[in-house]
């Protein structure tokens, strides 16, 4: 039994892997102000309502975009597993080659997806990670991740609106049935979430481009895959994204494990 965390700027998702099987998945909130204790007492407690027991775990990797939260989660893994996790990071052996300026400046997460898609769906593949913020990866045919862009993410720009306009409400983003909306609340949701699909299909529309002029690939080749927590509600009113992985990330940092151990 592996347990696998990827921690985001919202939220951590915990996974555990057990028999060729995904048997349990969490989502609980980051918050870097928690001790080693308080998530000790958070994470056996979901392990107590799954009734899992923490003592068949046998490995743990852990995958980050928040450094300052990494202390109280190892000490959490310590305490709770008795082992040491693996932190995604350099010097772990992920299985693709990354052709950025600094490798060292790639999010965990980004790496984390690649390595996912790549070996679920080859290459070349867009790999599109709706969260906290929006980042669009580009693995090619060889496995080589060339980079990518980063965007604010549909939730994120909702909180700038609203914290910066005095009388526009507060709202739950849901699927708009209208662009002509005829209040103030439908107005905001059809504004954020069609305005949003644009930007993620104008920024796939670019990658496809120079994916075909540098890769030499044509269109029908390339593959695009979407994850993350608003990727439901984006997905399938985009022009391009073909597939929705859920569980992209969690799948990254299983292989990434089995990886690791058998260097």
């Amino acid at each position: 039994m592996i347990l696998l965390i990827d921690v985001g700027n919202t939220n951590i998702v915990l996974g555990i892997h057990d028999n060729e099987k995904y048997i349990a998945s969490w989502r609980i909130s980051t918050d870097s102000k928690k001790t080693s204790d308080e998530y000790s007492i958070q994470v056996m407690q979901l392990f107590n309502q799954a009734k899992l027991n923490p003592e068949e775990v046998e490995g743990i990797i852990i995958s980050s975009v928040v450094p300052n939260i990494m202390h109280s989660l190892e000490n959490m893994v310590r305490k709770c597993f008795c082992k040491e996790p693996i932190v995604v990071g350099p010097g772990i052996k992920t299985g693709i080659n990354i052709k950025y300026d600094n490798p060292r400046e790639v999010g965990a997460d980004r790496v984390v997806d690649a390595v996912a898609a790549y070996e679920m769906y080859g290459g070349p593949t867009i790999v599109v990670d709706l969260g906290t913020a929006s980042t669009f990866d580009v693995v090619n045919k060889k496995g080589q991740y060339l980079g990518g862009s980063i965007a604010p993410g549909l939730k994120t720009s909702l909180d700038a609106l609203i914290n910066r306009t005095a009388q526009l409400p507060r709202i739950e983003l849901h699927e708009p049935t209208t662009a002509i909306a005829k209040n103030t609340t439908e107005s905001i949701n059809a504004g954020m979430v069609f305005g949003y699909i644009g930007l993620i299909d104008g920024i796939i529309e670019e990658l496809i481009k120079e994916i075909i002029k540098k890769e030499k690939n044509s269109k029908d080749e390339i593959k695009i895959v979407s994850t993350g927590g608003y990727s439901e509600l984006l997905a399938s009113e985009s022009k391009y994204i073909e597939i929705v992985e859920n569980d992209l990330t969690l799948e990254g940092l299983r292989l990434i494990y089995e990886r690791t151990i058998k260097k």
